[in-house]
């Protein structure tokens, strides 16, 4: 099963399920529609359900709570190229809804393929509305692992398991890189090498990491965790004190004292729900992975909430531009501005002090230590 599979599968099946049991959803923020919103939209290859959603809300992550099921669709749960996406009104309450090539009408040209040869084609009913956008009729022959995922899966694969941030403890309780074999000090891909400080004597995989500079909340000063820079994998040969590895991966030189944490054997995918956190939170943003300068959309930021704060795997927050002060020209007193308004980013990875999560949207340049907040 791909992971674009497991992400639209997963976050539309925990659409239903919210929208069927959560009585809190039905009294959250109001729905508001964009002025521009389409009436219909026709999913294409490289959608994101993110990126749907936000053709049709101000708000992208309500889209379950005016997500309707079609009783009549075979398998609801996912959405594929070539279906539509209907936006209706129904008691003055936006909803929305999928119809698929088995509800809509066969073209005449196309009517008489064969079966299984081909499936049956898709023509798309007459629409005269301005907003109606990408409505062409279609054939799918998409295979099952094309459903369209709730992010792009490639901007946070890499993230979802590596070390990220090390605590303090977990730091100090690390296993850690003594010398290579023969004493050769700095190591590469297929070096072996002995390491101390691996308690647990049936693990067999291991990332890699050197512990870097300690990331601090920047309002009170309470150290979070320390970055922890991944230089790559390795597996275990021989148990004991020193145990002995072998570098399987390696994405920088590897040194003594470099430490080592458990890795899992195999990589799934959570399934991310975008919502809001139920409580009001404030934070900032405390690092940004692979940015230069200006931070923009999916980058991965680190933020100074974490599980205690409420932050979940899907949490979405707004992030604020700081805009600093300025001096009033009548009174000659500097004053604060207030903070802008200045994109979206949804948390996928938590810790106990601090998350993880991927810009979504930026409207103007995102920095380090910009506010989040709860949207």
């Amino acid at each position: 099963m791909s992971p674009k599979h497991i992400l639209g599968s997963g976050f539309l099946t925990l659409i239903i399920v919210a929208c069927l049991i959560s009585p809190r959803l039905a009294g959250a923020d109001e729905v508001q529609l964009k002025p521009d919103h389409p009436e219909r939209y026709t999913v294409v290859k490289g959608d994101t359900l993110w990126d749907i959603s936000n053709r049709f809300l101000k708000s992208p992550w309500l889209w379950p709570k005016i997500w309707k099921i079609n009783q009549d669709i075979k398998n609801p749960h996912l959405i594929y190229p070539g279906d539509v996406i209907v936006l209706r009104m129904v008691n003055g309450q936006p909803e929305l809804s999928v119809l698929r090539k088995e509800k809509l009408t066969p073209s005449p040209s196309t009517a008489a393929l064969p079966s299984p040869v081909a499936p049956a084609p898709v023509e798309a009913p007459a629409v005269t509305d301005e907003r109606t956008v990408k409505l062409s009729p279609q054939v799918r022959s998409e295979p099952l692992e094309t459903a369209i995922p709730t992010i792009p899966p490639n901007a946070i694969l890499p993230f979802l398991t590596r070390p990220l941030t090390v605590e303090d403890d977990e730091l100090k309780k690390a296993g850690y890189v003594t010398v290579g074999l023969d004493d050769r000090i700095a190591l590469g891909n297929n070096s072996q090498f002995y390491a101390r400080g691996l308690k647990d004597d049936s693990q067999e995989f291991y990332y890699i990491f050197r512990p870097g500079k300690p990331i601090r909340n920047p309002d009170t000063g309470e150290l979070l965790g320390y970055e922890a820079n991944y230089l790559g994998d390795a597996e275990r040969l021989e148990s004991g004190d020193p145990s002995k590895l072998v570098v399987t991966k390696v994405m920088q030189e590897i040194l003594p004292t470099d430490r080592l944490l458990a890795a899992p054997k195999k990589v799934s995918l959570p399934y991310y729900y975008p919502h809001a956190p139920k409580n009001e939170v404030e934070g900032r943003i405390v690092s940004a992975i692979n940015a230069v300068a200006e931070i923009g959309p999916y980058t991965v930021v680190g933020i100074s909430l974490g599980a205690r704060e409420g932050m979940e795997e899907g949490s979405v927050l707004r992030i604020m531009r700081h805009v600093g002060t300025s001096k009033d020209p009548v009174t000659r007193e500097t004053y604060k501005l207030p903070d802008e308004n200045s994109g979206l980013l949804m948390v996928f990875r938590t810790y106990e002090k601090m998350s993880y999560a991927l810009v979504m949207t930026a409207t103007s340049p995102i920095h380090l230590l910009d506010v989040v907040t709860t949207p």
